[in-house]
């Protein structure tokens, strides 16, 4: 019976794990494999039962989409007293901790300036993300216009 043979490569490529992730695995034990010249192969059958078990596991930072676009920006948004800014502030606080995960990595600082009366945000992440943020921006200062 002939049995089909995989390259690191090749495995990489139907995982959509990196190359170097595929031979540590292979360091470790975890993936069983044989080195004929400079390059590993792997069995059909030792790939199926490496990824039936639970020692496959993609890494967080390899899980993400291959491309990845992220965004900085400053707002300084003009408040009508201390309370108002207090109200902003907590609103974008809970904004950020109550986003989904698929959001990435994100940040925010917020800064009450009282002497211009001004709220200054700086918010860092993906581009999803920052766009959810500037539209509650837009929503929180509209609504206060409109009382």
């Amino acid at each position: 019976m002939i049995e089909d043979y995989y390259t690191v490569e090749q495995i990489s490529n139907m995982l959509n794990i990196h190359p170097k992730t595929i031979q540590r695995y292979i360091r470790e034990g975890k993936l069983r494999a044989t080195k004929i010249g400079k390059g590993w192969r792997i069995t059909g059958h030792d790939l199926s039962t490496f990824t039936e078990s639970n020692s496959y596991e993609i890494p967080a930072s390899e899980n993400r989409p291959l491309r990845t676009i992220t965004a900085s920006s400053v707002i300084d948004i003009i408040t009508f007293g201390k309370e108002d800014a207090i109200r902003i502030m907590n609103t974008l606080t809970a904004s950020l901790n109550a986003k989904p995960s698929e959001y990435g990595q994100s940040s925010m600082q917020s800064q009450y300036i009282e002497r211009e009366n001004m709220v200054r945000v700086t918010l860092w992440g993906e581009i999803r993300f920052m766009a959810i943020m500037m539209d509650t921006i837009a929503a929180l200062t509209e609504q206060h216009k409109e009382e």
